[in-house]
């Protein structure tokens, strides 16, 4: 059983009656993709974990709304995003309400030392130091941007899907894309990782 395809009529009903053996497949299915894009997105490991939950509950809690027109895949891409923009929405409103001395204090002792110094890049390998430069670069770029190039770039989901999940239209998306990437080089770039010829 697939649940990646349009589904069923069956299906549909065997997802509705919440069958745990259906329900068991679809997340094993997905649960693994909407944990990468998270992290794709730029949440942590314990945050993407969070947020691929948040999406299941979500999934069952509209269950009864889903007619089967479009992928699972899509659905619950459309409710991870909604869930990222939820998340971000609250991280905007905590930020703005930690004071800065509190943030300071939190991150430097009473001599004005590290409570917790930033890794020493020279001890990393040259992979993780790849990574963790794509990451900053990834985390540079607007959000639309990232979540566009992390849908497509990483995920593979087509156009379609991505429009849908997104709301937007082909054009748009592709202007994003298109900006994700020329930021995205320009960054490694600047960061000394340049295409070899």
């Amino acid at each position: 059983m697939t649940t990646s395809r349009f589904l069923s009529g069956a299906l549909i009903d065997r997802l509705r009656r919440r069958e745990p053996e259906t329900l068991t497949h679809l997340i094993h299915e997905h649960a693994g993709t909407l944990f990468r894009a998270a992290r794709g997105m730029g949440f942590s490991q314990d945050e993407a974990e969070d947020l691929a939950q948040e999406v299941f509950t979500t999934f069952l809690e509209t269950l009864d709304r889903f007619e089967g027109r479009s992928q699972v895949r899509t659905w619950l891409f459309g409710i991870l995003h909604n869930k990222i923009h939820e998340r971000r929405r609250e991280q905007l409103r905590d930020e703005r309400s930690e004071p800065l001395d509190e943030l300071i204090e939190s991150r430097f002792d009473t001599d004005g030392h590290w409570n917790r110094p930033p890794a020493d890049l020279d001890r990393l390998l040259q992979s993780k130091e790849i990574e963790s430069a794509i990451q900053d670069c990834l985390g540079k770029l607007p959000a639309m941007q990232k979540e566009v190039f992390v849908l497509r770039e990483v995920e593979e989901l087509d156009m379609a899907e991505t429009c849908k999940i997104l709301d937007k239209t082909v054009t748009h998306i592709s202007v994003l894309l298109h900006r994700a990437r020329v930021r995205l080089r320009e960054c490694l770039e600047a960061k000394g990782w340049r295409k070899e010829s």
